[in-house]
């Protein structure tokens, strides 16, 4: 003999909430990519008068010499004392540590809370709005 399902009928709120909150993952997801590819292109853009790219924002920023390229290129000045082959993470430091003081004394850019360590740990997001609220 079938017996009537008890649970039939009735939804569990958690699962309705799983796909949901995985939908807008994969919306935040998308919308990130198309930030990075977006950027990417406009950072490429500036970079070609010095005949540098950039292929991977996660990384190529990270040791501050492409990021000194782009800041470079966007205001027109030069740094000086660049470390050129940075192999050590005080290196890259030093090189984000530059551009840092640059953005705060040169472009008037009020930097709180914001150490060096975010391009080494590759905060992309973070570079580049200090990227565009100094030097655009």
């Amino acid at each position: 003999m079938d017996y009537p399902d008890p649970d039939a009928g009735y939804v569990d709120e958690d699962e309705e909430e799983i796909p949901m909150a995985e939908r807008e993952l994969a919306e935040d997801a998308e919308w990130k990519l198309i930030q990075k590819n977006t950027f990417t292109r406009w950072a490429n853009e500036h970079l070609k008068p010095k005949n540098v790219t950039v292929d991977d924002l996660q990384f190529d920023l990270a040791d501050g010499l492409r990021l000194i390229a782009l800041v470079e290129s966007l205001s027109g000045q030069q740094f000086k004392h660049v470390n050129r082959k940075p192999s050590f993470r005080t290196q890259k430091l030093e090189n984000v540590t530059m551009v840092l003081r640059f953005l705060e004394e040169n472009e008037g850019l009020r930097l709180v809370n914001i150490g060096n360590l975010f391009a080494i740990f590759s905060n992309i997001f973070l570079l580049v709005i200090l990227i565009l609220t100094g030097t655009c």
